[in-house]
């Protein structure tokens, strides 16, 4: 406990942005600064700007008329953190009075981007008020960290591996903070080469036209298949098992793909590694179930046959009709 002015003051030494509670309540509890407990007979809030005092008594753990202690002074301190509206919080007591003295983080008043092309910044500001960086809302720097990195992420899903990402916060009046993006897109990553790496039934170039990423060409321009994202990747290797699959390659499968990226970010490598497996060819074609008479029927609208290789697709619209019937 220390004493100031008559006053019995419980103090939370003040700490940097983002802490978490858990450390706040170690540093506040030692058996040094321990008060005794008293009745409270009333409770007073300084400091407050923004936050209404109603959300402050409503996150502490000790009316007036009850018994306040330290141990309900760590629940408070560690309650009122927690909301993430304060960057430090005092509790002391004065003839019975419980004070909690607060002070507010900042409030963002303004998020622009510098240097941003590829992007609309609307579409920014609405990918950050998704995790939690928005004007009006209070300024944390881990959340400005996490937003940094999701700016990042939104250009190497375009291509831009060496685009760079650096915020700059400027104190303006009435507690606030302006945030802005500074950003430095660099070139945009294309593909250089695509290797597939074991097939034996089909040329590469073939299984290359299946695919929509390509490596530059005089349509790139249009296309863009010369830049790498993850989700034409994905679409790709799909595209290349239904290619397998309609030739009767049941046993096909994607062992492993490799992106690898110079170091000067400017050029993709990607490898697919394949196994194709055995070709497989009907042996023998049978409806069962409840046919409803109408077996002769159905057994037309087949398009596999006996002895053709093995297709999915053509499995598949023979279902499709069957079940159109």
């Amino acid at each position: 406990m220390e004493s100031k002015r008559g006053s019995r003051l419980i103090r939370h030494k003040r700490i940097s942005l983002g802490v978490l509670a858990s450390a706040i309540i170690a540093a506040w509890t030692p058996v040094s600064w321990a008060a005794e407990p008293f009745v409270v007979k009333d409770i007073r809030v300084e400091g407050l700007q923004r936050v209404e005092p109603g959300t402050v008594f409503g996150y502490l753990p000790v009316k007036v008329g009850e018994t306040f202690s330290d141990d309900k002074g760590a629940d408070a301190i560690r309650a009122l953190y927690n909301t993430g509206f304060f960057k430090d919080v005092q509790i002391r007591s004065e003839d019975g009075v419980l004070v909690v003295q607060v002070e507010e983080r900042p409030a963002i008043s303004q998020l622009e981007f510098v240097g941003i092309k590829e992007f609309d910044k609307d579409t920014l500001r609405r990918s950050l008020r998704a995790v939690g960086v928005a004007e009006a809302r209070y300024y944390d720097k881990a959340l400005i960290d996490k937003a940094e990195q999701e700016l990042k992420r939104q250009y190497v899903a375009r291509g831009y591996y060496a685009a760079d990402v650096q915020t700059t916060i400027t104190p303006v009046d009435r507690n606030r903070v302006s945030v802005v993006f500074n950003v430095d897109e660099g070139p945009v990553a294309k593909i250089r080469q695509i290797n597939i790496v074991g097939n034996k039934a089909f040329k590469e170039g073939a299984l290359r036209d299946e695919m929509q990423l390509s490596t530059p060409n005089w349509l790139s321009w249009y296309t863009k298949n010369d830049l790498y994202s993850k989700q034409k990747l994905t679409a790709d290797l799909e595209a290349l098992r239904s290619y397998y699959l309609n030739r009767g390659y049941l046993e096909f499968a994607i062992e492993s793909t490799q992106v690898s990226i110079t170091p000067d970010k400017k050029d993709i490598f990607l490898t697919l590694n394949i196994k194709e497996g055995d070709q497989y060819k009907v042996s023998d074609i049978r409806l069962a179930g409840e046919l409803l008479g109408k077996q002769a029927e159905m057994e037309k609208l087949l398009k596999l046959q006996k002895g053709e290789v093995f297709s999915s697709e053509k499995l598949t619209q023979s279902t499709k009709a069957i079940t159109d019937l």
